[in-house]
């Protein structure tokens, strides 16, 4: 894939299930036997997305959630379109967690569009573990961002329409597609420059 039309980041504490997130809307799996491993800085995957008829390019890059890594990890919030902060609905600590991850990624990219990502519902549905988080609390945390989505990795459960969502969100915003469109135009031009320089007229 040549090029990422928009950029997505994920932000969130260690161990609230972005890494099984982007694995599950990529690759539509979820292991359940994998030991944890931590993400350094950043890891990167894409996905081609439709909104209104338009094939897009996504981009999505799942940043660190360990503390040690964070000076890393803020620079792939730079030129972000969108960023989803995820918390587990069932740890206090990871909802205290998610306002500074805000904040941080307001300092670099203050226009990108924040959703809000509740991860893990399953285990709440199954009454594995209790809600710390209430609800009102959450909804009108969100009301000032892009959107709120609780969410499974293991079921599947609102991923598609999360990442969905985020996509038909860029695709309407006129400023973002005015950059979507530079950014196509100034790769074509490169491209053609390229295929000139190498054609032979022997």
């Amino acid at each position: 894939m040549s090029r990422c039309d928009f950029k997505i980041v994920l932000l969130g504490s260690e161990h609230v299930g972005k890494t099984s997130l982007v694995l599950r809307f990529v690759n539509c799996r979820f292991n359940s036997g994998t030991p944890y491993q931590n993400t350094i800085g950043a890891a990167f995957c894409a996905k081609q997305m439709q909104s209104n008829d338009k094939v897009f390019n996504v981009g999505i890059w799942d940043t660190a959630g360990s503390e040690r890594y964070e000076a890393m990890t803020r620079m792939y919030y730079r030129g972000a379109h969108a960023a989803i902060i995820c918390y587990e609905p069932s740890s206090q600590a990871s909802w205290t967690r998610l306002r500074h991850w805000l904040q941080e990624l307001r300092t670099v990219e203050e226009d990108c569009k924040v959703y809000l990502c509740g991860t893990k519902k399953d285990l709440i549905d199954d009454g594995f573990v209790q809600r710390e988080v209430p609800e009102d609390i959450i909804a009108t945390y969100s009301q000032g961002l892009s959107g709120h989505y609780l969410t499974s990795s293991k079921t599947g459960e609102n991923v598609d329409e999360l990442f969905q969502k985020i996509v038909d969100d860029c695709a309407a915003d006129l400023r973002v597609m005015k950059d979507v469109e530079e950014a196509r135009l100034h790769l074509q031009k490169e491209e053609n420059a390229k295929n000139n320089k190498n054609y032979c007229y022997c």
